[in-house]
């Protein structure tokens, strides 16, 4: 089964020349509008704290959310400290991988786990896995935050009593040029799109806000509800949620190309029970 035609907008940006392929190589049209823009912080005081931190034997436990945030962070903390004594600090740190990209990183840096959260990853994974490793009371945990703060997961650490310093690495922004995403948009109201494809939660923040911007969310709102919206997983569908879009899909497992496969397989009979 491939999508046979049909016309599939993704809001992908690091990743956007391979998501045209993949939708292509299913005998879809592809409509990218790249949503976010990944920007450095202005300054990483939370980073060179945790490299203090580190080296004073003041962090307990580490938790990697991404892998681009995970090399990010060790390049700050290198970049302050030797890094054979940053290694001898991370070997009396318990190391928590938010899956497989995280653990990437570290394995590039000659670097291993101690605990590895399963699929699909969220938050509340990591908090079960947590739960069932050791007692969190007391313990100096860090926190590699990408993107948006993860609140609710910094709460749920405090409410089991440890001590949590969040380091933001990079941020999102909206693309410079928000042309991609308005004519998609337009595109998708006017009833010329027949999926959508969420790989990120700020994906769909950064489409409303543009919306918001345009005057155009209760159309676009309308609109979304005949398509099918494919999310990537749990985090990015607790957001389409947010914002009203349906959820008529999540992938076994949540990578790109698992994602676009599958939903090649399901959209005609997803659509057909729309539509």
């Amino acid at each position: 089964m491939t999508f046979n035609g049909m016309t599939v907008a993704a809001f992908e940006s690091r990743m956007a020349t391979e998501m045209a392929r993949l939708i292509e190589r299913y005998d879809g049209r592809p409509l990218l509008a790249p949503a976010l823009r990944e920007i450095p912080l202005e300054s990483n005081a939370a980073a060179y704290e945790f490299g203090t931190r580190l080296m004073a034997g003041q962090i307990d436990m580490l938790i990697l959310l991404t892998g681009g945030g995970t090399a990010a962070l060790f390049e700050v903390v290198k970049s302050q400290h030797p890094w054979p004594s940053v290694v001898e600090a991370l070997r009396e740190t318990v190391i928590i991988a938010r899956g497989a990209k995280p653990i990437a990183a570290l394995k590039a840096l000659g670097l291993t786990a101690t605990v590895t959260v399963p699929e699909p990853n969220t938050w509340i994974d990591l908090i079960t896995t947590l739960d069932e490793y050791s007692p969190m009371e007391g313990l100096r945990v860090a926190v590699q935050e990408y993107g948006i703060p993860n609140t609710a997961l910094v709460k749920a650490l405090e409410q089991r009593g440890a001590e949590v310093l969040p380091v933001p690495i990079y941020k999102w922004a909206l693309p410079d040029d928000l042309g991609p995403i308005r004519s998609a948009c337009d595109s998708i109201i006017a009833g010329q799109v027949d999926v959508i494809l969420v790989t990120n939660a700020m994906q769909v923040d950064h489409v409303m806000q543009v919306m918001e911007q345009d005057g155009k969310v209760d159309p676009f709102q309308a609109a979304v509800q005949k398509l099918v919206v494919a999310s990537i997983g749990p985090a990015a569908s607790e957001r389409l949620r947010h914002f009203d879009w349906p959820v008529d899909f999540e992938p076994s497992h949540p990578k790109m190309g698992v994602l676009v496969k599958e939903v090649a397989e399901q959209a005609a009979s997803i659509l057909g029970r729309k539509r």
